[in-house]
């Protein structure tokens, strides 16, 4: 099957909002994520980033093998 350019920038897209999603609840449930971004420590901040990043990795590769394999 051959992707499209469309079905490829949707599967970055989603991929991207499920990772940051993820991301973001398990930096609240860890106990890293504060109300306001100028309240958190900068290693609460790099745990964040880091969290969405990866995530955000991982469910664009799911999907991409998911969906456009």
């Amino acid at each position: 099957m051959t992707a499209t350019a469309l079905s490829i920038l949707i599967v970055i897209a989603v991929g991207a909002l499920f990772g940051t999603i993820i991301g973001l609840v398990l930096g609240f449930i860890t106990g890293n994520q504060r109300p306001e971004w100028s309240a958190m420590s900068p290693r609460e901040k790099k745990i964040n980033v880091v969290l969405v990043v990866v995530f955000s990795v991982i469910c664009i590769a799911g999907l991409a093998w998911y969906f456009l394999v």
